[in-house]
């Protein structure tokens, strides 16, 4: 169909197509669709999920901003009217507005360069409930790294705020079309009832972004860039937090309870 068409897939826009079908399927049935359900895909390719979703849902918005893939799967999906597709940049896009009144979960193979990025920006609409999606495993193994886990990082704190996350199943990397050097992993991402609300997360994430931007220095010389020593002591003191502690060791409770007094503080 690619050469058909005249494309291929980009490496510099993450462009790895599944072309297993019982991969796709096994995707399918593990993401624990409902018929009545709305579902968003980003970078749906020539539409090898997006055609197998719609079967499974009422309804999916597939987002796609390569323009030659768009042309192609807007024949493949001429006669059916369960599939929007939507030609637009994802990370631009108003998710809210395409989902409308309702709620919508999150079912895509993620570009693997933006797919961190792109599943923020998904978090951000409030009419995402849920997401599972593929990523690079290391990247997935990153989303859900615990404290002390060597793989813990920025990220795994700001996605924690706001949902469960956890890898589901390995994908090999066999199953894809052009070939990955590296295998992939299904990720399920489920909404916190008890996420905090836009302002704190972007304080939170502020604090965060600030203790992880040097790994090897501790919380005492990182969060100077946010803080004078005198407030940073005094949060220290209130939560019991290591100022002497890296960043990686804190849970992701522990940096909204420091986050929280610290904001009071300053």
């Amino acid at each position: 169909m690619l050469s058909a068409h005249g494309l291929a897939p980009r490496r510099s826009a993450g462009q790895n197509f599944v072309v297993d079908p019982n991969t796709v399927r096994r995707i399918i049935a593990a993401a624990d669709l409902d018929a009545t359900d709305t579902v968003v895909e980003i970078g749906p390719g020539l539409g090898s999920l997006t055609l197998t979703l719609a079967d499974a849902v009422r309804r999916v918005i597939a987002i796609e901003i390569d323009a030659g893939f768009v042309e192609v799967l807007r024949t493949r999906i001429s006669d059916r009217d369960d599939i929007e597709l939507v030609h637009a940049d994802a990370m631009q896009a108003d998710l809210g507005a395409l989902i409308g009144s309702g709620s919508a979960r999150l079912v895509a193979n993620l570009p693997y360069n933006v797919a961190t990025p792109l599943v923020v920006h998904a978090f951000d609409c409030a009419a995402i409930t849920d997401a599972f999606v593929m990523v690079q495993r290391e990247v997935g193994e990153r989303w859900c790294a615990a404290p002390g886990d060597r793989l813990r990082a920025g990220i795994s704190v700001k996605l924690d705020l706001v949902a469960h996350v956890e890898v589901v199943f390995t994908i090999p990397r066999n199953v894809f079309y052009p070939v990955p050097n590296v295998d992939s992993v299904m990720v399920r991402l489920r909404r916190r009832d008890d996420a905090p609300d836009p302002a704190e997360r972007r304080w939170v994430g502020r604090v965060v972004e600030a203790a992880f931007a040097q790994r090897r220095k501790t919380l005492r010389n990182t969060l100077r860039a946010i803080a004078p020593p005198g407030h940073l002591d005094a949060a220290a003191a209130a939560t019991g937090i290591d100022l002497g502690a890296r960043a990686e060791t804190l849970s992701t409770d522990e940096f909204r309870a420091f986050a929280a007094v610290l904001r009071d503080g300053t």
